[in-house]
């Protein structure tokens, strides 16, 4: 049987990478015949470091070749294509399965710019227990026997680092040594188990709770034997990325945002990233959930808030909006405008009373996932495509807010493209994918880094709610003048974002044929990533953090 693993990390700038189990033929160096191996695709500008992290890990990740993904393999024939080789495919996403693909055909672009990585996987720890005489044990729950991820540190290389990830098999003691010997004869080195006895050793603690996959059950009589499991490229792959947009972050920005945002009466919001170019509408998903759920909390705070959208888009977000009050996600409408200025004289016109920059209509301005300007003028998506022509001039707004007193801005992103992030572009070049031509060049007064940049939208509206049920702060805001308003007023907890608001959010999205950001898929998901489990949880586990706090 041959199955795939179809994986991708946190970011929607990060790494995409495929992970798949197939036959291939073996290289001139080896026996001949057909062998096992496990098929993992990078984008080309890992490749480099990929290759290092697995030739200095080689006991976990033995690597037998590399090739262009769209060429035929490196001494290696009669290989199908790897988009369609296998029946089926299993998408990771954050390190959990979210769904089942029969084809990568849909992939074609992105894999254009991949490099495949093969390596060994001929030894079955299965075989090597039938071989010895010992029954397979049957699984807790469904799909393949449960993997840990322990505390033992691999190797850290090029900029890989994660740990090493474990699967096991529980063996009766009286044939420890039968299947050492058939795990030796069939694998050699490979065969040879990382570790017997005593999970804690591993640093493994929820022993019946593996990270992957499902427990097998030990007997009394029985020792838990682990070899290496192959997913430990996964965690690899989820660390580096995580690290990327880890060198973009800045103390205390969500923190200073949420002060500036208290103090302020009246916001101007913006979103809208068009990266569907081929698509009517080119929007995502990500972006105007966060500014809704942020809308939301800022009206329940009694403060003006209006939107500025692209023209073009006009009429989907006045939808959107429409229907996020009808549903009660919103209480009242957001007023929608729009801007096609050509200079900051337009700029300052538009911020401002009779264009007079002692009078601003709006004292902070924030931008979630909203298309950013590079250095050069354009707009990217991640993949380097200029989408300019769907993309209204709104970063104006916020150059020419540098220059005005009493308005400040805060930028939302998750890849260094938005705008805001020209506060951070240094390190978007450096650190992120493409940076070097997609990074914003607009800076924002604070820079507020998410993984999804829906989440910091959640979590701004959480900040917010946490600085205003502050005593101090409140007595800070009314200068001890007047009643308070009372920490944890009701209609603040019923403002802030919710699971059933946002699952509501996501499908009036979907109604509007609005697509996932990674996918492209119209569906109940964000960057690629399903709501259920993933987008839920977190959502969750923000309202939980806030009503803890209080």
């Amino acid at each position: 049987m041959m199955s795939s693993l179809l994986l991708r990390s946190c970011l929607p700038s990060a790494v995409r990478s495929l992970l798949k189990a197939t036959h291939i033929r073996n290289s001139s160096s080896m026996m001949g015949g057909l062998q096992p191996a496990s098929v993992m695709v990078l984008p080309r500008s890992l490749a480099p470091a990929f290759e290092s992290f697995c030739q200095g890990n080689c006991g976990l990740l033995p690597l037998l070749g590399q090739s262009e993904v769209e060429k035929t393999l490196p001494q290696l024939n009669a290989v199908p294509d790897i988009r369609t080789i296998c029946p089926q495919f299993q998408k990771y996403e954050f390190g959990t399965c979210t769904g089942i693909l029969t084809s990568l055909e849909e992939y074609s672009e992105q894999l254009k710019d991949m490099v495949t990585f093969i390596m060994d996987c001929s030894f079955s720890i299965d075989e090597a227990l039938e071989q010895a005489g010992i029954p397979r044990r049957d699984l807790a729950g469904p799909g393949h026997a449960g993997a840990y991820k322990t505390t033992v540190p691999c190797g850290t290389i090029a900029g890989f680092c994660c740990p090493l990830v474990a699967t096991m098999r529980p063996v009766p003691k009286d044939k420890l040594e039968r299947l050492l010997q058939a795990a030796h004869s069939m694998g050699g080195q490979q065969g040879q188990p990382i570790h017997i006895g005593d999970p804690e050793l591993l640093g493994i603690e929820a022993f019946s709770k593996p990270d992957y996959g499902s427990y097998v059950q030990c007997q009394p009589e029985d020792v838990p034997v682990f070899w290496p499991s192959q997913l430990t490229s996964l965690e690899a792959i989820i660390g580096c990325s995580n690290r990327g947009i880890g060198h973009l972050l800045l103390k205390d920005e969500l923190l200073q945002s949420a002060l500036s945002l208290s103090h302020a009466r009246s916001i101007l919001v913006t979103t809208g990233f068009p990266t569907h170019f081929n698509h009517e509408p080119p929007e995502e998903t990500d972006g105007p959930p966060g500014a809704i759920a942020l809308a939301a909390f800022l009206q329940a705070l009694g403060k003006e808030t209006t939107m500025v959208v692209d023209q073009r888009a006009l009429n989907l977000h006045t939808k959107i909006v429409e229907d996020a009050v009808k549903q009660g996600v919103l209480k009242t409408p957001i007023p929608i405008l729009t801007y096609q200025g050509r200079s900051m004289e337009d700029a300052q016109a538009f911020l401002c009373k009779d264009g007079d920059p002692k009078s601003p209509r709006f004292d902070h301005l924030v931008a979630i996932e909203r298309a950013g300007r590079a250095a050069d003028g354009n707009y990217y998506n991640a993949r380097k495509m200029n989408i300019k022509h769907l993309v209204d001039p709104i970063d104006d707004i916020f150059l020419a807010a540098q220059k005005i007193p009493g308005i400040s801005s805060t930028g939302i992103g998750d890849g260094g493209n938005e705008l805001g992030m020209g506060r951070v572009k240094e390190a978007v070049r450096k650190h992120i994918r493409n940076g070097d031509v997609i990074a914003c060049d607009v800076e924002a007064d604070f820079a507020v880094i998410a993984g999804v940049s829906n989440w910091g939208g959640y979590a701004l509206a959480c900040a917010l709610y946490v600085l205003n049920s502050c005593q101090v702060h409140d007595r800070y805001l009314r200068k001890a003048t007047g009643p308070s308003e009372g920490a944890g007023e009701e209609r603040w907890i019923q403002a802030l974002p919710s699971v059933a608001k946002e699952e509501k959010m996501l499908g009036i999205l979907v109604q509007n044929q609005v697509r996932s950001g990674v996918s492209g898929i119209v569906g109940m998901e964000v960057d690629g990533l399903p709501f259920h489990n993933v987008h839920a949880e977190m959502v969750q586990k923000l309202v939980d953090a806030t009503t803890r706090h209080m």
